[in-house]
């Protein structure tokens, strides 16, 4: 049910309690929106459903409301950035852990292998499943899942400009690292296997070495 009441969203610090559930406490709008983050990248929009957020959030679907009264697409939007800042933050992770650009770029290859992994295959990229479902329906979730991806390919170009590779190719260099890693991921989902990853790091080490 994605129909709602039009009423201003709220934040975490505003506190009323409009579904008498006594819910509205500071956090409450960080769990609903890390609860739909996450099973929107295990199994995109349409297979989430509200109820489920909710209930994986620890909510109501008063409190849900309440907190995003434009709804599903709304809530989704949000949970596209939520999950977008935290791969900001493993590549970040990654390109901080060397100067060498080839090595940090390898390393987010690794990490991205480790995180999936330790989900057991299922936390893939926070906005593929969602972004391709979406294409052309919800100009704001397309957006979101543009300006996501606009922040990786740009923190990937910074990366190998500040070790003195030119803009234009830093910037051509960065979509594909980001393109060989969105596919290696796929590939290690399917298969259940780290090893595209790390087939992929090792490829890309010695593409950026070639510049």
């Amino acid at each position: 049910m994605d129909a709602s009441p039009t009423a201003p969203a709220r934040t975490d610090s505003q506190t009323s309690a409009a579904d008498g559930s006594g819910e509205q406490q500071p956090g409450t709008r960080t769990r609903i929106v890390r609860a739909a983050a996450v099973l929107m990248q295990r199994q995109g929009y349409e297979a989430t459903g509200i109820k489920r957020i909710a209930t994986d959030a620890g909510a109501t679907l008063g409190s849900l409301y309440h907190f995003f009264p434009g709804g599903k697409q709304e809530l989704a939007v949000e949970a596209l950035r939520f999950g977008a800042q935290e791969f900001t933050d493993l590549l970040r992770t990654g390109l901080d852990s060397t100067d060498d650009p080839a090595e940090a770029v390898a390393e987010c290859a690794r990490l991205m292998a480790t995180t999936l992994r330790d989900s057991d295959w299922t936390d893939g990229c926070p906005v593929a499943a969602t972004a391709l479902e979406f294409i052309g329906r919800s100009p704001a979730i397309q957006h979101a899942s543009e300006e996501a991806l606009r922040q990786w390919r740009e923190l990937l170009a910074a990366k190998l400009g500040a070790a003195g590779i030119a803009p234009d190719d830093a910037h051509d260099l960065a979509c594909t690292v980001l393109s060989t890693l969105e596919g290696a991921e796929l590939l290690c989902r399917v298969s259940a296997s780290e090893e595209p990853l790390h087939i992929a790091a090792r490829h890309l080490a010695r593409l950026v070495r070639a510049y």
